[in-house]
């Protein structure tokens, strides 16, 4: 993850898949080229990069040119670009084909095509290395495509954000969802966990999103999800890890102008974990951190059992029955601690104490994110 001013932005494609493009292009236009010595345009500021790159990889003679237009010296509307520094050398006869580093609506291309217009060429091909279909909105032939993006923006690789980002070697697409903070938080029974998740979730303004109380929701409602996990349920089998993340999905697009969310009961095991962190990353979001409360298992049982006489709960009411929970817990959460620790977001916090001291304590993690 890199900040540009304001905005954040996310790994998109690799130096080597830019790489890999520009080998493939290079190769494709000196076949068709054949024994001609083309002249290759790029388009500044942008196209600096793809440009110089490409060249080292083209197998043959060739000659390189620049020219600049307006749209890049802050006009507010490309539908009027003007061209600013032109051609210095006649193109009569000529190949020409016009490198540029992205291609989306098409309209610096219409003026590609004016300016080439009395310039008398043999041949007038496009290349791009990348290249938004879904924004294109042109008629003009692209002759030489890299890679294909969707139509989101990006930086790097001479591609800019208020003029930072041209210098890196890799493609990076903007981060949409800014600022979120999404934890994961675990703890035994009677380690006061949902005490806490109320009180974070009024603090940061978090949504809390508990499993169990989804399930019983989409349940209760007869949604499409809800009678498809009734049906595993009815006949005793393990409701599949992708209905539960369809409706934790469900809950996150109904709020999704969230500062953040709070997972309450998943993940439990490594591939839920996994399958939360691609949930999240489709959202151009992530997990920031697996929070776990840590109670001696003595205070945990004299706490359930206290709970017990006046919840009415029978599992909160039976020694043995709350030991078999928190090792049951202990078991699950064990590999998702590896798990997270391999992430660097695993935090164990102390959960003995007033329930101040460990809102404290829980903050000053969440603080430091």
């Amino acid at each position: 993850m890199i900040k540009l001013h304001d905005k954040y932005f996310k790994p998109f494609i690799s130096a080597q898949q830019i790489d890999q493009a520009l080998g493939q292009m290079a190769s494709e236009i000196a076949r068709d080229v054949g024994d001609e010595i083309p002249v290759f345009v790029g388009i500044l500021n942008g196209s600096f990069m793809v440009v110089s790159d490409f060249v080292k990889k083209y197998p043959k003679q060739c000659e390189v040119t620049f020219i600049k237009l307006a749209s890049y010296e802050g006009v507010k509307s490309t539908e009027d670009i003007e061209r600013l520094i032109g051609l210095t050398q006649d193109l009569t006869g000529r190949t020409v084909i016009i490198l540029e580093d992205i291609i989306d609506s098409g309209n610096t291309l219409a003026e590609v095509h004016r300016i080439f217009k009395n310039e008398k060429v043999k041949t007038l091909k496009i290349a791009t290395l990348f290249y938004k279909p879904e924004a294109y909105k042109k008629d003009f032939k692209l002759h030489y495509i890299g890679i294909e993006i969707p139509n989101k923006f990006i930086v790097g690789f001479g591609l800019d954000y208020d003029g930072l980002g041209r210098h890196l070697p890799e493609v990076y697409q903007i981060k949409e969802t800014q600022h979120m903070t999404n934890l994961v938080l675990f703890g035994p029974p009677g380690a006061g966990k949902g005490t806490q998740a109320e009180f974070l979730k009024e603090k940061y303004n978090l949504v809390h999103i508990s499993t169990g109380d989804v399930f019983r929701y989409n349940i209760k409602n007869e949604t499409a999800l809800g009678m498809l996990a009734k049906s595993y349920m009815d006949k005793g089998a393990l409701v599949p890890d992708q209905v539960t993340i369809d409706m934790l999905n469900a809950e996150v697009e109904k709020n999704a102008d969230a500062n953040g969310f709070i997972f309450d009961g998943f993940p439990r095991t490594n591939a839920q974990a996994k399958a939360l962190d691609e949930l999240m990353d489709s959202k151009d979001s992530q997990i920031n951190a697996m929070i776990a409360l840590e109670v001696d298992d003595e205070i945990l049982v004299e706490r359930l059992l206290k709970r017990g006489k006046t919840s009415g709960r029978p599992d909160d009411a039976d020694a043995s029955i709350i030991r078999n929970r928190i090792t049951e817990y202990y078991n699950k959460t064990a590999i998702l601690k590896d798990y997270y620790t391999a992430q660097d977001k695993y935090y164990g916090v102390d959960g003995v104490g007033s329930i101040k001291d460990i809102t404290g304590r829980l903050s000053a993690i969440i603080d430091a994110l």
